[in-house]
């Protein structure tokens, strides 16, 4: 994880030497470059800095409360190295460490792209349920692995979690729509295709309801159930707070929210309600567990994060890297 973040601000003439003296006075701010009347539409003044990844949320939220998100706009980015003294000196006098930093602006961008409705969220949702479906048929364990990994809903159950914790409502009902909407479209479809492969002669219902000692799991949701799924929205609440992005694939493949969704389709095919009612409850019981965990984990970390940050040095004995400490090295 990079140890600082890049900030480009474009401001209004008027507003831009006051940003850059309240800058200044940041200690975990360096490389600050100011370039009067440089933007030309819309007209105003350029500032571009490096900041300590784990005050970035702090400069972000001064940011705002100078007016800069309103009047002009702030673009984040984070350089893939940082191999200097000073990047070393500022980051080793932030509190905490660099992997456990929370940029909330960056929680929010990351949540509203999780609640829009694009055609490829669809389609790999639609593909996951079809993957599920076949491995319930064919009770092959190996592939409903590869319907989870597939599935993209966990982005969606992301954004109702961060929603709730931010209180924006609006992001809230978009996720929550999207991921009705998503499910309903790939269990529909993958029924359709299911109902066209028993006509067929391809499907049966042996198929579906003979004993699968492989996927019987899938529609016979327990206690143990509604536990994984708790601590898989944990995971996952988290990984998205920190931008882990390699933790979500085992989020994806600890619940059984897609497998469900395709031996309800195969169910609803088939019109057999032991099947219907078992996949929906897991469905549910899976949505609900990674929902209510994501969003108390996110609530921890939107109050107690700062104070766990501040402490976390002296508590696992961070060894962070100080100037002239030897860092240097071949390259």
């Amino acid at each position: 994880m990079p140890v600082l973040v890049h900030l480009r601000l474009t401001v209004p003439t008027d507003l831009g030497s006051h940003v850059c003296r309240e800058l200044v006075d940041q200690p975990c701010v360096t490389n600050l470059t100011y370039q009067q009347g440089a933007v030309v539409s819309p007209e105003g003044d350029l500032l571009e800095c490096d900041v300590a990844r784990e005050q970035a949320g702090q400069v972000l939220d001064l940011l705002e409360q100078l007016g800069v998100s309103d009047r002009g706009s702030v673009v984040v980015t984070s350089p893939t190295s940082t191999p200097f003294r000073e990047a070393r000196r500022i980051e080793a006098a932030a509190p905490g460490h660099p992997d456990d930093a929370v940029i909330w602006d960056s929680v929010e961008s990351q949540a509203h792209a999780g609640a829009v409705p694009t055609v490829s969220f669809h389609l790999f949702l639609l593909l996951a349920v079809v993957l599920a479906a076949i491995a319930v048929v064919t009770d092959s364990a190996i592939l409903v692995i590869g319907a989870m990994v597939v599935g993209p809903e966990f982005g969606a159950i992301a954004t109702v979690c961060a929603a709730i914790v931010l209180q924006r409502w609006g992001l809230f009902w978009a996720g929550l729509r999207l991921l009705v909407l998503s499910f309903t479209f790939a269990i529909a479809v993958t029924a359709l295709l299911a109902v066209v492969g028993a006509l067929t002669g391809l499907l049966t219902l042996e198929d579906v309801t003979r004993a699968r000692p492989n996927t019987g799991f899938i529609w016979h949701p327990d206690r143990w159930s509604f536990i994984v799924a708790l601590v898989a929205g944990a995971a996952g609440a988290l990984a998205l707070a920190i931008e882990r992005s390699s933790t979500m694939v085992g989020v994806f493949i600890s619940v059984t929210t897609v497998p469900a969704a395709g031996n309800l389709a195969l169910g609803l095919a088939l019109l057999d309600s032991g099947e219907i009612l078992g996949s929906l409850a897991q469905l549910g019981v899976n949505v609900a567990g990674m929902v209510i965990a994501g969003t108390l984990v996110l609530l921890l970390v939107r109050t107690s994060w700062p104070w766990v940050m501040a402490r976390s040095e002296s508590w696992f004995s961070l060894g962070k890297v100080r100037p002239g400490s030897g860092s240097g090295g071949a390259r």
